[in-house]
């Protein structure tokens, strides 16, 4: 079984593989007030990855390594600058399923291949303050890569690396670097071993020889010692309509993919947060048809669709619960009669359709593999329409209020209706309206500026109030069936009452301040 350990370090250049990689007297680092030698290990590793480096795109580093204290398989997950968590699982002959697992977005039908193996002699030292407590790990590693896939190069050099201890204050690394910046050493220019390794172990390409010249003589090159400077890079600061829409898409694309291990390790809103991605993905292909070719992005929004629900198995479920579950805890104690906690216990659990086993085996199916491939292409040819081309300012700003007159519509009749499941159903989809309009005016803000992101601030408050409505009217709907459940099982059925009352007069409140929110918002307009 896999653990996992947050990982904060920093890395540093140190001299040619073969010099002295000498370390200041780090014991004058505030804090530190010994370094204890813990001596040499000698570490093997074999780094992992398909043949055309998708992890390594990603930032992502899978190896098996032997040496050291913590030989085993080791697969590390970026979580910001110089963070990671590694994901361990023990020494095995092939990778193990579950690392295989947290890199199927990425990897897809790919097979996973030695690419690289580094040889370190890494020496180690402990940081320690006055009560002997590991402050962080400095290493000077002298490592060799040898490249095992896509050439035969190798490669030598020497780095240090700083690990901050386990619950350490990051602060603390800016105090150990400010030592060995006075001493000379800096930060590496590399972001792992395995960046560098497959650096400077690529293939170059063969030198051209100098052209003959008139007499047939080689030209002179032995003068030419400077290189050509390099062509800058396209700039890719969004310009048009298309630009701006594609910019969105493709950050929603990147975080379903990106979350894709944070949910199967269960990570607390990982769920949520992917589903949301799908959402304002399938919004935006809806909301700009006149940028993105909706016979092309229909038929993914279906598949959007269908993920969303999977990744909602059980989480409306368990929202409702946590209700329910708040609402009975805020009542006082002379007002619950018989047993409603086991009642309700019972039925939210009888209600759960999903497992995690049924998520894992979604995000391991053929069906979200292909959605994952077909965004892919997607966003490597954009099927753009004529209006693509046009300035973000027009063709943007009409499909964001375009939306916002839709959503006017749906609060208007709303209002107009009478309290009632029809009144609760014409606020559900105007709830459902505020967060697709909401999402456009995300997608639209990097273009529009400020009126857009007023607009996000705006829909996002109205959502808001009408998710409580709606979260009203689910409530009254479980407390009717418990009610029911309860009668026929002989139990009093009084304390239903009561949370019904409550959640109704919730939801006459809401009705009662949303014309005062529309004004306001009215008010503002759209962009």
């Amino acid at each position: 079984m896999a653990d996992t350990k947050r990982e904060i370090e920093r890395k540093y250049e140190g001299p040619p593989a073969g010099g002295d990689a000498p370390l200041p007297d780090l014991t004058s680092v505030p804090g530190v007030s010994g370094v204890i030698d813990k001596g040499v290990a000698e570490l093997d590793a074999t780094y992992y990855d398909t043949a055309d480096q998708r992890l390594a795109t990603a930032s992502l580093t899978l190896r098996r390594r032997t040496g050291g204290d913590d030989a085993g398989w080791h697969l590390k997950l970026p979580v910001s600058e110089g963070v990671r968590d590694e994901i361990r699982a023990p020494l095995s002959d092939t990778v193990p399923e579950d690392l295989t697992a947290l890199v199927r977005s990425r990897i897809r039908e790919a097979e996973l291949v030695p690419v690289v193996r580094l040889l370190s002699a890494r020496d180690i030292r402990h940081l320690v303050d006055a009560s002997g407590t590991l402050l962080a790990e400095v290493s000077v590693d002298r490592v060799r890569a040898e490249r095992l896939s896509g050439g035969a190069g190798s490669a030598e050099w020497t780095e240090i690396e700083v690990e901050l201890a386990d619950d350490g204050d990051p602060a603390f690394l800016d105090k150990v670097e400010k030592k060995l910046r006075k001493a000379g050493i800096k930060r590496s220019a590399s972001a792992s071993k395995l960046a560098k390794a497959l650096d400077d172990t690529a293939p170059r390409k063969p030198e051209k020889a100098g052209k003959p010249g008139k007499a047939g003589k080689v030209a002179d090159v032995s003068k030419a010692t400077t290189k050509a400077p390099k062509p800058e890079p396209p700039d890719s600061t969004p310009r048009t309509a298309g630009d701006h829409i594609l910019t969105y898409v493709r950050a929603q694309r990147d975080a379903i993919i990106e979350l894709d291990p944070a949910v199967r390790r269960d990570v607390p809103d990982s769920v949520h947060r992917m589903r949301v991605a799908t959402r304002r993905l399938r919004s935006t292909f809806r909301s700009y048809g006149k940028i993105l070719d909706r016979t092309v992005t229909d038929p993914i929004g279906v598949e959007l669709k269908w993920l969303a629900a999977e990744l909602g198995v059980d989480r409306d479920q368990e929202v409702l619960t946590e209700h329910l579950t708040t609402a009975l805890d805020d009542l006082p104690s002379d007002l619950v009669t018989g047993p409603v906690q086991a009642r309700l216990s019972t039925w939210s659990g009888a209600r759960r359709s999903g497992s995690r086993q049924h998520l894992i085996a979604v995000l391991d199916g053929k069906r979200y593999l292909d959605l994952l491939t077909t965004l892919d292409t997607l966003v490597a040819g954009p099927p753009l329409c004529e209006a693509a081309s046009k300035k973000p300012e027009k063709v943007i700003a009409k499909a964001v209020r375009k939306d916002f007159e839709k959503v006017a519509d749906l609060v208007g009749e709303a209002l107009e209706l009478p309290p009632g499941s029809e009144r609760d159903l014409a606020m559900h989809d105007a709830r459902k309206k505020a967060k697709r309009t909401r999402y456009a005016a995300e997608a639209a803000t990097p273009a529009l500026a400020d009126p857009a992101a007023d607009l996000v601030k705006s829909m996002k408050s109205l959502q808001t109030l009408l998710g409580d409505h709606q979260d009203s009217v689910m409530v009254r709907g479980a407390l009717r069936e418990l009610a029911t459940e309860a009668h026929a099982a002989g139990e009093n059925a009084f304390t239903y009452g009561v949370l019904y009352g409550r959640a109704e007069q919730r939801a006459a409140a809401v009705e009662a301040e949303l014309p005062g929110e529309w004004e306001a918002i009215e008010d503002k307009g759209a962009v």
